[in-house]
């Protein structure tokens, strides 16, 4: 059964663009067979805790070296890739804030881009681990052009996803929503054009 991981990021519940077209294309995808469950994570509503020197230590621990505490310190990071290695597809909600990602989606990657379980380093490079999944990237903006020189989101997600794995990676812009009043129509026939998964 094909199943597909829900990351929402935005702040905003209400009035929030990422949210609503997320929202459109979970139930776009499910119609349309790219997943037949669906997990959801908010980030606003649980928002991951930073890095520390613990969680560090413990993640440089070999596990059969790990004490209580430093599996107590990794679990929060073990359930986030447990659900992504359960995936088959990945909807992460991404409004631009400030020419970046939100800080609670940095948070994410933080505690998902772990050695020897989502990636690892091999003598020809590095090599990522998630393979065989498809990520949708939901990215609104109020000014920020999409794919533009100060656009330093999609570029970024596009290389993390990529290092763990996840190569095959789709964007669907509303942006420069406060210019273009077309932006969310824009994104809303995108995700109505998605085809029937193969």
């Amino acid at each position: 059964m094909s199943h597909i991981l829900r990351i929402d990021s935005s702040a905003r519940h209400t009035g929030s663009t990422s949210r609503q077209l997320t929202d459109q294309l979970v139930t776009r995808l499910v119609e349309q067979g790219y997943g037949a469950s669906v997990t959801r994570r908010d980030l606003a509503d649980t928002p991951p805790a930073l890095l520390t020197e613990n969680w560090v230590g413990a993640n440089f621990t070999d596990d059969a070296d790990r004490s209580d505490d430093q599996k107590a310190a990794l679990a929060a990071s073990d359930e986030m890739i447990a659900e992504l290695e359960a995936a088959d597809t990945i909807v992460i909600g991404v409004p631009i804030y400030n020419f970046s990602i939100p800080a609670s989606l940095k948070a994410w990657i933080d505690l998902i881009a772990r050695a020897r379980r989502t990636f690892r380093y091999t003598e020809a490079g590095p090599e990522g681990l998630l393979k065989g999944k498809k990520a949708y990237l939901v990215v609104t903006s109020g000014g920020v052009p999409v794919g533009s020189d100060y656009d330093f989101a999609t570029g970024y997600l596009r290389h993390v996803l990529g290092f763990v794995g996840i190569t095959d990676v789709h964007i669907i812009a509303a942006d420069q929503q406060m210019m273009n009043g077309e932006a969310i129509n824009q994104a809303t026939t995108a995700i109505d054009g998605l085809k029937q998964a193969a």
